[in-house]
Parts: C-alpha cells; structure tokens; sequence
C-alpha cells in the first residue's frame, strides 16, 4: 500500500479525537475485507500503540490464547514467551498487568490498545466477549487508554459489539465505518503510485474491481486499464483470479447463502425485492433470509433501495460490490481462457451491458459529489427508484435513480457510460418524454422535474436533448470533494 495515507481525513480526525481526549476511550473501526481499516489505524497512532493483538481466521480458542501470549511477550520484550492463559478474563489480567508497567515509563501519555480482527476472536463459547467486557469496565475505563477494536465482518462487530446487551452495551465511544475510496481518492492513490490513467480509465477500472485499496495495490503502472484488469483478473498469477472464492468465507461464518443471494442479485441489474430473492434464488421464506440481507447490506456488498414514495414498502436490493459483479459476469466464465482475455471480452455486448449497469452503481455510490456539483449539497433530498409494469394497454417505465428535493423539485437522473460526448437521438428522446409522463402520471408528483443527464464526456447538444436534458454531470463532476 501506498507509504502515506490517502483521504480519510475524517477517520484520522475521529482517532486523533480519541488520542487528545481526557477520558478513555473505546474506538470502533469497521470495514469490508481489504478496505485498509489496520492502514489507517497504524497510519494515525504509529509508534503510540503499546498493544497490538490480531485473531487468526480459524484458530482454536486455545490457539487464540498462546497467540495472544506471544503477543504480550514480544510488547514487554520478554526473552521467553509468558505461560498460555486458560481463559481470557486471565489473558486481560494479563494485559493490564503489562499496561501498569507501562504506565509507570509513559507518565501521561495516553496508552493505545489495538485489537485487530475480533470477529475472528468472538466465537460463540470462547469468552472472548467476557473478557473483553471484565478488562474495559473493571479497570481501563477509568485510565488514560485508548482502545481500538477492529473487524471485517460488519454485521458482526455491529451486532455482537456496538449493540452488545451485557458487559459491552453502550461501551463504544466513537465509531467509524471506513468505505471504499471514492472516485477521487482512488485517482489520489494511483498518483501517489506513479500510475498514470485519465478519469475515462480510472472510472473504467473502479467500475471492475472498485475503490479497494489492497486491489488497487496490486496494480502496475504504465498500463492501460484494458491490461490492467488482463493481469489482475485473468492471467495465471492474477491478485484477484480467485479472490471471490475467499472474500465471503473471511467475512460470515457459513457464507453459502451469503454468496448464493449474491449470485442471485447478479441476474437482474435493477435490483429485486426479497420476494424476488426468494424465488430466484430458491431460499425457504423466514428470518434467516433477512438477516443474511442485512449482513450483506451492512458490509458494504449490497445497497437498499426504495420505490419513490413508498418508504415502508417495495425495499429493492441491489447487489452494489463491483468486483463481486464483475467476477461472476466475466471471470468466473473465463478464467481459462490466457492473455488479452478482458481486451477480447471488452469488444463484446456483454461488455456494453455490463457499463450500463456498473455506471450506474458507480453514480449512485457518489450521490454527494453529484449533489455537490448540481449546486444542492445543502438541500435535504431522499434517493429512489421508480418502477411500473407495462400491460396489455401501456407501456412500463423504470427510472433507476431520483432526487426528491425539499426546494420543490425532482430530479430524474438518466446516467450512461459513453467512449464520447453523447447525442440524443429522437426515439431516446421521445422515450425519456414518455417515462417522465408515466411517472408524472403513477406518482402524484406536484414538483418541478428535471431530467439530469450523467455521462462521461457530456452531452452533444442537439434538437432533441433542448428543452428536454436540464442538467449535464460528467466525469469531473464525480471526482470532486462533497
């Protein structure tokens, strides 16, 4: 990863709130696998972290514990490796034993526990919990301490820590829900790298694998994205070749259904309700089905949708982690297939379905920078779809994103991916004319409406986009601080 950290200037201000602060503190970090959550902490405290402990993906308890042994004794600079603990209510012991000899160097200066990787810890009889919960209230949170605990698997760290109902309920301090990087940053780390790519290819290149700092990593530079997405996805020795069969199992114990409702959204680019779902992809109807949504949604692999005006009803899901979609569209049909794979499978129609699809998640996941750039960052807007089913007598219509604005207006959003500035032609325009019509007429609306453009290089104005297209973003306008 790059040497100095890019963005996160938010994240940085939390933790460094966290290090000033005259209390103890218990500090949250959650995010998707590979999102530089451990980056950004050892990037913010660097030499100030006193502990660092880190959980082994499918350890024993038992081996959980030596490790965490080992780990105190290279924190002392023992010689010889502590005794094991046999619980870890005796490990904290442990801990605290190390953190008052520490204190007596330190004088004042705030302690830092950092705790990586806790789901891995918190198996459902290890204790773990138990321990963690004994060492913060029956002695760090009256010290000068700042512990920082950290975890993949979001669904679990939310559900097991920040909402925990016995010793942990209500410990968390601060929190932070670290993302992907956005257009922007994605473009500022490719620079600190020395690889250059216009915005068409960065836009390109995110659209496939998204802003993951590790992903991006593993690039090389001067390269096109075209060769780019060639070595990391379909040569021999490719980073993310088989990076799918491993980016579930991480993060949910018994991932299966996980990556079958995955497989599932990946049919229908428009999203589907949990009907859908079910059907589709042949799940039993009952609770095990939401929560395994809410899992997904909350680690980042799945968005929520609303149809417009129906808060409570018709919830779509939409399957919004591109590499997952791009692995199960392209690779996992052509892994075998050798060199100037991708640049082949780029000349297809798949291809250009594909961008309709990941251009439009691109969008929606940079609706700040998009409201930045149409001068409504300060307007409280709600995000939607509209869908309605075509019968015998009228045709359906479907619009994949909307601004409903408080200033009176909505705004349409009609988003595509195009090597050159686009062009209207009649029957597109007299298309849009008709879906502004259907929903006009199947919404109620009473707001001004505006048909808001977004397109890579812009529109080529003509007769049919004037008076029609009120508003053009492009590229630029999504590489911009919100």
């Amino acid at each position: 990863m790059s040497k100095n950290l890019i963005g996160r200037k938010q994240e940085l201000q939390i933790l460094n709130e966290a290090l000033q602060s005259p209390v103890a503190e218990m500090v949250s970090v959650i995010g998707r696998r590979r999102v530089g959550k451990t980056f950004l902490i050892k990037s913010a405290y660097k030499n100030r972290i006193n502990f660092q402990f880190t959980g082994i993906q499918n350890a024993t308890n038992k081996e959980q514990l030596q490790n965490f042994a080992y780990a105190i004794s290279v924190a002392s600079g023992a010689k010889t490796m502590k005794a094991s603990p046999s619980n870890w209510v005796e490990a904290f012991i442990q801990l605290i034993e190390f953190l008052k000899a520490q204190q007596n160097e330190q004088n004042e200066q705030k302690q830092v526990i950092f705790i990586d990787e806790l789901p891995w810890l918190g198996s459902r009889k290890s204790g773990f919990l138990r321990g963690l919960s004994f060492f913060w209230n029956s002695w760090a949170v009256d010290e000068h301490i700042v512990l920082v605990i950290c975890g993949s698997a979001a669904s679990w760290m939310i559900q097991k820590v920040v909402h925990h109902t016995g010793g942990l309920h209500n410990r968390i301090t601060r929190s932070i829900l670290l993302k992907p990087f956005t257009l922007l940053e994605t473009e500022s780390f490719l620079s600190s790298r020395n690889i250059k790519l216009n915005r068409y290819q960065i836009a390109q290149l995110y659209m496939a694998i998204g802003g993951i700092p590790h992903y991006l990593e593993k690039i090389k530079r001067g390269r096109s994205t075209a060769q780019i997405i060639d070595q990391l996805c379909f040569s021999e020795t490719g980073a993310l070749k088989n990076e799918f069969s491993k980016l579930y199992p991480a993060l949910f114990a018994n991932a299966e259904k996980h990556i079958q409702i995955i497989r599932t959204l990946a049919q229908k680019q428009q999203g589907m309700s949990r009907k859908e779902i079910i059907r589709m992809g042949s799940f039993a109807n009952g609770g095990t089905i939401s929560i395994v949504l809410e899992e997904l949604a909350q680690s980042g692999f799945i968005a929520m949708y609303y149809a417009f005006g129906k808060k409570n009803k018709q919830k779509l899901y939409r399957l919004t982690d591109e590499y997952s979609l791009f692995y199960l569209q392209f690779i996992e049909k052509n892994r075998k297939e050798g060199a100037k794979t991708w640049q082949h499978l780029s000349q297809t129609q798949t291809y250009k379905i594909w961008t309709g699809y990941a251009f439009e998640s691109l969008c929606m996941k940079h609706l700040a920078q998009m409201k930045k750039s149409l001068d409504i960052a300060g307007v409280y807007t709600t995000s939607s779809s509209f869908q309605k089913q075509g019968n015998d007598q009228e045709q359906g219509a479907q619009i994949d994103l909307l601004l409903d604005r408080k200033d009176g207006v909505i705004n349409l959003f009609e988003m595509k991916f195009h090597h050159q500035a686009f062009t209207l032609s009649k029957s597109y325009a007299q298309d849009l004319k008709r879906k502004m019509g259907v929903f006009e007429a199947s919404s109620s609306a009473k707001k001004q409406l505006f048909w808001t453009l977004v397109t890579a290089h812009g529109l080529k104005a003509n007769e049919h986009s004037l008076g029609l297209i009120d508003q053009v973003l492009t590229l630029d306008d999504l590489f911009v601080i919100p």
